[in-house]
């Protein structure tokens, strides 16, 4: 007797569960929005779907299958349209981050990215935007040069030897040591030979597949982290070595000379944050210190590298705009006496144009960013969501609304410069611009990453040609939609004929 009841109590919990699902499904007041049939009952979906690392593309069919607002589990929608873009990532929003966020973080600390505390955020936000503005890029352009000068030898070793290389890796081999000797003041070392040091680019990878697949069930994230923390292997294990490798850092970084003149000194990342810290121990803690290093290397290689693969790749599949851009890269080369500065890029248009619309092809990120409905609930759209609704933007397809971007497919610079003289078109079109987020949770490190593009990518076209080796590449979406086969031969330019 007792044998059965404890067979059929399991049995009876998991009927009464499913029997919970179906009349929420059944009797919710959203129950008439589109969507896949088994995404009124379970998240399975989703989670399948995005473990498949093609969900950039199937979000975009699903909403021109389906219209503005698409069901993609039990509690959770996906929304396009411009209107309801604002209401939920506009400037003063109160929608949070949800709970997929935790998965990026330990269970028991908070990290900038994703705190889904706003004030929080928005008091951490402002101690350290400054690190991060227009202004403090003249502190780290050298930092940056330094690695430029190094990636520009190892392409003209493989234009001498003319061997095939994946070059998407070797961006995110620049990037790393960019941010680390923004960051730390010193590079990893990852372009002196392109191997992964230490494997951290492999732990960085492993964290994004981690956090990615547990948000979707973010109340497992505090279960399984522990254990799997112990394994190098699994993305918790990355997470902890790339905590552990921030911590090395900042504990053998070198004490800055307080004493030395500010102006004779090229500070890092770090370094401010000492000083800062020694100078207002209880504004800035010594976990900010950890959380903000962390940041930048978890966050500050993908990113970026992806961008310049998006740069290079439509570039080298459209030689017509290539030509275009060469011309311009050559004619500013030839007014200047060198490399062509950060502040000489901004003045390139066509150069401007060409990065907006490679990021707005192929942007970093590609899944919806997801958000709570706060308390009252809200009106997006054209319907009305409760409280605790989960609802997200995904940034892939923003950018290809054909409403918003005619032939949203064709690389087409051009179609930035020719709304200049429309205003109302252009505003939409930033409206709907998003590779690094909106609103109060816009990247902090967005104006470093353009930094590392617009000092590389003149000086890669001044100096080589290149030439890819397939018309299509194959990607890999955990959040970051990572290039996994971007190979390219290259060869030196007759820079003889530009002098």
């Amino acid at each position: 007797m007792l044998a059965n009841l404890l067979f059929l109590l399991p049995v009876f919990f998991l009927f009464l569960h499913l029997l919970l699902r179906v009349g929420r499904a059944l009797f919710s007041p959203l129950k008439d929005i589109p969507g896949p049939f088994w995404t009124r009952f379970t998240s399975l979906w989703y989670f399948s779907r995005v473990r498949g690392g093609q969900f950039e593309h199937e979000n975009i069919k699903l909403h021109q299958q389906y219209g503005p607002i698409v069901r993609i589990a039990p509690n959770q929608y996906s929304i396009s349209d411009i209107s309801a873009i604002k209401t939920v990532y506009g400037t003063g929003s109160q929608f949070a981050k949800s709970a997929w966020y935790d998965g990026w973080k330990h269970p028991q600390q908070w990290t900038i990215f994703a705190d889904r505390d706003i004030k929080r955020h928005a008091d951490t936000r402002k101690r350290f935007t400054s690190l991060y503005s227009m202004s403090s890029l003249v502190h780290y352009e050298p930092f940056v040069d330094r690695c430029a000068d190094i990636f520009v030898n190892r392409l003209g070793d493989f234009a001498d030897s003319k061997k095939i290389f994946n070059l998407g890796h070797w961006f995110q081999c620049y990037a790393f040591d960019v941010i680390g000797n923004i960051t730390f003041g010193e590079r990893f070392g990852f372009l002196d030979r392109g191997d992964d040091i230490d494997g951290a680019i492999e732990a960085v990878h492993k964290v994004m597949v981690y956090s990615t697949l547990v948000g979707v069930y973010p109340e497992w994230h505090p279960r399984l982290f522990g254990l799997l923390s112990k394994f190098k292997w699994s993305g918790a294990g990355g997470r902890a070595y790339i905590s552990q490798f921030v911590r090395e850092k900042i504990r053998n970084h070198q004490k800055p000379d307080a004493e030395a003149p500010e102006s004779l000194r090229t500070q890092d990342f770090l370094e401010k944050l000492i000083l800062a810290h020694e100078k207002n121990p209880e504004k800035v803690t010594e976990y900010h210190l950890f959380i903000m290093g962390q940041s930048n290397v978890t966050a500050g290689s993908d990113t970026t590298a992806i961008s310049l693969s998006s740069i290079m790749w439509h570039l080298l599949q459209n030689p017509d705009t290539l030509s275009k851009l060469v011309a311009e890269v050559d004619d500013f080369t030839a007014k200047g006496n060198g490399n062509i500065t950060f502040k000489e890029s901004q003045d390139m248009p066509y150069f401007q144009a060409v990065m907006k619309e490679a990021l707005r092809m192929h942007s970093a990120t590609g899944l919806p960013m997801w958000r709570v409905v706060p308390a009252g609930g809200a009106q997006i759209g054209d319907r009305f969501f409760h409280e605790g609704t989960i609802v997200g933007a995904n940034t892939w397809v923003a950018h290809y609304d054909e409403r918003v971007f005619p032939n949203p497919r064709t690389f087409q610079p051009e179609r930035w410069l020719e709304a200049e003289s429309e205003p109302d078109k252009l505003k939409e079109m930033n409206q709907m611009y998003m590779p690094f987020g909106l609103g109060s949770r816009t990247c902090l490190g967005k104006h470093i990453s353009i930094l590392e593009m617009s000092k590389l990518i003149p000086r890669l076209l001044r100096e080589f040609e290149f030439t890819p080796l397939r018309n299509n590449w194959t990607t890999q979406n955990f959040w970051f939609v990572k290039p996994m086969d971007f190979e390219v031969q290259v060869k030196r330019r007759n820079t003889e004929l530009l002098e």
